[in-house]
């Protein structure tokens, strides 16, 4: 049974929805950014501003691996292959889809790629 068109289509518009707002993030962040961007003030207000870039920077990078997932799960409707899982190429629950409709892997497929990471994992 191939996945509804109506829930592909569901997912999409949460997709171009979820990138959006992460472009926003992006850009609000880095406007507040600029906005303390001012140089002097003393060790306190040079050490405020670092650890705000480093803040940023590491939001920044969060953001992206979330804008890599939407674009590969968008990249995957094109293609015909967008709702099924990566492990165990089932169709992964509608569910789960609705609720992180970036996801590669059903409930079954993440236990199982958990066990492998787990399994691999150094001690």
């Amino acid at each position: 049974m191939a996945i509804s068109e109506k829930l592909v289509t569901e997912c999409r518009q949460r997709l171009l929805q979820a990138k959006q707002d992460i472009l926003n993030r992006v850009k609000e962040g880095r406007l507040s950014l600029d906005q303390n961007e001012e140089k002097g003030g003393d060790e306190g207000d040079q050490t405020i501003r670092v650890l705000a870039e480093q803040e940023f920077l590491s939001m920044h990078e969060r953001l992206r691996g979330q804008l890599m997932e939407i674009e590969s799960a968008l990249a995957r409707i094109e293609n015909g292959s967008f709702g099924y899982c990566e492990e165990t190429e089932e169709e992964i629950e509608p569910e789960r889809l609705r609720a992180l409709p970036w996801t590669r892997l059903s409930i079954e497929g993440a236990e199982i790629r958990e066990s492998m990471n787990k399994r691999y994992a150094r001690g």
